[in-house]
């Protein structure tokens, strides 16, 4: 059989099957160049690092040797949205082009299927709003109809619709071989088509999610692989720590206490017994909140239990949890339904008491505590004579709460989960290929290889292929205050108007925080540009209208940051506030940076400087998106320049033009629009 790197460069070439039947393909030595060393890596059983600048073409760099290789491979996907585009989209086009019989295979989570038994349940039930109402009707429609019973294909139902966790099923809450409707079950179908196809296409939450199970011995999701590749590999390691950690919420004792007493529908005289256990954790719940109301959204926990009514309220918290599993234990025979309650009732009583009190085998994997987080360093500090060299944090898990209007979260995260990753991926004796267009920081893979627990993987860095000098213009305006001066926000929108005005909009505005994108918004509007603003329509809405606008200005903080495509006309300016640094009320963060200092690391140079790295390049990466676009990138924080850390960021980003001087940027556009073929692209 023929080398698998050389018949990938075949399939690329000129002449040959993709250049062939790909509409509108063209080859590229950077893609080509990418795919060699994929396939290499499948066919060596290796591990491979690879950054792909935009323009690259890296998907169809790592499907071609994936479809050719013969191997059973699982491609993951940063986001939902991106893998239905590589499997309804690019997958079927390249599997095409090559004449490859390979049998493939869409899975998500369980979240992303519906329920029947859940949808069943749910009927007669008392909904939110009269919309809600509606919409639960148009599900029962689109369930007597679907054949796969994925929630996208009712696309215009808001994802956080109340109305999706009554009719999905969880981990917990689903009844498996016991259901009713198992021989139906959506879910159960998915994963016998992927146990049974040769290339398999998830999400990083389904990928981990199948890790975490292995490890606690449940048994596993995903079919065995040969190859494993992860696109977005940047958003892993932080996906993995939620994965890793555990936590309880307000919302998931709600739907214990409406599940426990929806089953009693079913099993005559079990009102009794359960409804007051039921009743009273429903109150625990909410008196536990209100007992939470003045404090931060988020933080440590000793800062939580720190409230004179803490205390008090979690007793009671606990105490009405195991109420209800003592109510619920006889009834466990009476149906499944009631068994599965019992069963949630029973972890979610384990997590609360690891979160209050961890004994020694709850953490012994996650050695050490939390500390003061008044030691550890927050906000956005100015390292320029911090002494330290550079170390791994310790790992240990950290313990905090999260805050929502209504309801709480509490967390018990890893902060290091390197080694679940390097033990999953060495007992798979499989090639793994991680693959994003921002992973170095100027060039060094060495932070992100800690944090995924790499040793000494075969490495690539593909530069963008783009015409940078002709593309780009990189904006510096000179006489900013700092960022976190008074007044930043006005002096910014000053520089940044007239570039708007010289691109005739045609913007995003990207912001580090909501409260600076809600008062850029305010002094915005009076403008000649529509506006767009992220909060007011969904994303992607947002997005439709910002595009058909054709001169319009985007408002957007962090979901614009990555994963938004907008190639063409409609985006020539991308304008960045300040550098992305992590939020410092981050319990997580701070612990992190803690350990690092404890270490004897230098915690701002080795953990917050190389996340911000990686964020600024993503929010840059929305501007250039083909071979025909042109832009200016405009970046408003001065620190780029007067810190030393500036070159930094600077050298990670793709090689812009630089200028400090308005002027440029306005000769940019006007030579753009004395271009007749940029005329004619105009809207």
């Amino acid at each position: 059989m023929d080398d698998l790197a050389e018949r990938t460069l075949a399939a690329l070439a000129p002449g040959g099957p993709l250049a062939e039947g790909l509409p509108g393909y063209a080859p590229r030595a950077a893609q080509a160049q990418l795919a060699e060393a994929v396939a290499q890596a499948m066919d060596a059983r290796a591990t491979l690092i690879a950054e792909a600048g935009t323009g690259t073409g890296k998907t169809y760099a790592y499907l071609v040797p994936a479809l050719l290789s013969g191997q059973r491979t699982i491609i993951s996907t940063g986001t939902r949205a991106l893998q239905d585009q590589l499997y309804h989209r690019d997958l079927p086009r390249v599997r095409e082009a090559l004449g490859a019989s390979v049998k493939t295979a869409l899975l998500k989570g369980r979240a992303n299927y519906l329920c029947q038994y859940r949808l069943e349940q749910a009927k007669g039930e008392k909904f939110l709003s009269r919309e809600v109402a509606v919409e639960f009707q148009r599900v029962v429609a689109w369930a007597g109809r679907t054949q796969r019973g994925d929630l996208a294909e009712l696309a215009d139902i808001a994802e956080d619709s109340p109305l999706w966790p009554q009719v999905t099923s969880t981990a917990d809450n689903c009844l498996g071989g016991e259901c009713p409707f198992w021989s139906e079950c959506f879910v159960a179908k998915a994963r016998q088509q992927a146990q049974a196809a040769d290339l398999v296409v998830v999400n990083h939450h389904l990928l981990l999610a199948d890790l975490a199970i292995k490890q606690e011995g449940f048994g596993e999701i995903l079919p065995g692989a040969a190859a494993f590749v992860l696109d977005e590999a940047h958003q892993l390691p932080e996906l993995a720590s939620q994965f890793f950690g555990e936590g309880l919420g307000a919302r998931q004792l709600a739907d214990l206490s409406r599940d426990a007493l929806a089953e009693c529908k079913h099993v005559t005289a079990s009102l009794a017994t359960v409804l007051g256990p039921a009743r009273s954790l429903e109150q625990a719940t909410r008196e536990a909140r209100l007992a939470m109301e003045g404090l931060p959204q988020r933080g440590p926990m000793a800062r939580l239990m720190a409230q004179p009514k803490l205390p008090g309220a979690m007793d009671m918290l606990e105490h009405t949890l195991a109420e209800l599993q003592q109510a619920l234990a006889p009834l466990s025979e009476a149906s499944p339904g009631f068994a599965a309650c019992g069963d949630r009732v029973a972890e979610l009583l384990r997590r609360l008491r690891a979160w209050r009190r961890p004994d020694a085998s709850a953490e012994e994997n996650v050695p050490g505590s939390f500390s003061d987080p008044a030691a550890s360093i927050c906000g956005e500090p100015d390292p320029e004579n911090e002494p330290g060299t550079s170390s791994s944090a310790a790992a240990f898990a950290v313990r905090w709460y999260e805050l929502t209007p209504r309801g709480f979260t509490l967390q018990r995260t890893p902060l290091d989960v390197s080694g679940p990753l390097r033990e999953y991926r060495e007992k798979s004796r499989a090639a793994w290929i991680f693959t994003s267009a921002t992973m170095a920081v100027a060039g060094d893979f060495q932070h992100i290889g800690k944090r995924l627990g790499l040793d000494r993987p075969r490495e690539l860095l593909q530069p963008s292929p783009f015409d940078w000098p002709n593309q780009a213009l990189c904006y510096l305006p000179r006489n900013l205050p700092e960022p976190n001066s008074h007044g930043f926000l006005d002096a910014m929108l000053d520089e940044v108007w007239p570039v708007l005005e010289a691109s005739k909009g045609r913007a995003f505005l990207l912001f580090t925080s909501h409260r600076a994108l809600r008062e850029a918004a305010e002094q915005l509007r009076e403008g000649p540009w529509p506006l767009f603003v992220q909060g007011t329509a969904p994303r992607n809405t947002l997005l439709e209208q910002f595009r058909a606008s054709g001169n319009g200005v985007l408002l957007g903080a962090a979901s614009f940051w990555e994963g938004v495509d907008v190639a063409g006309e409609a985006l020539s300016v991308v304008v960045i506030d300040r550098i992305p640094f992590a939020a410092p009320d981050d319990p997580v963060l701070e612990a992190r940076l803690d350990a690092v200092r404890r270490a004897g690391g230098n915690p701002f140079r080795d953990e917050q400087l190389p996340q911000a790295v990686i964020a600024l390049k993503q929010g840059v990466g929305r501007l250039i998106r083909s071979e025909s676009d042109r832009g200016v990138l405009v970046l408003c924080d001065p620190r780029l320049v007067t810190k030393s850390y500036g070159r930094l960021f600077l050298d990670s980003l793709a090689p812009f033009p630089r200028t400090r001087v308005l002027a440029d940027v306005q000769d940019f556009f006007a030579a753009q629009s004395s271009d007749p073929e940029a005329d004619e692209a105009l809207p």
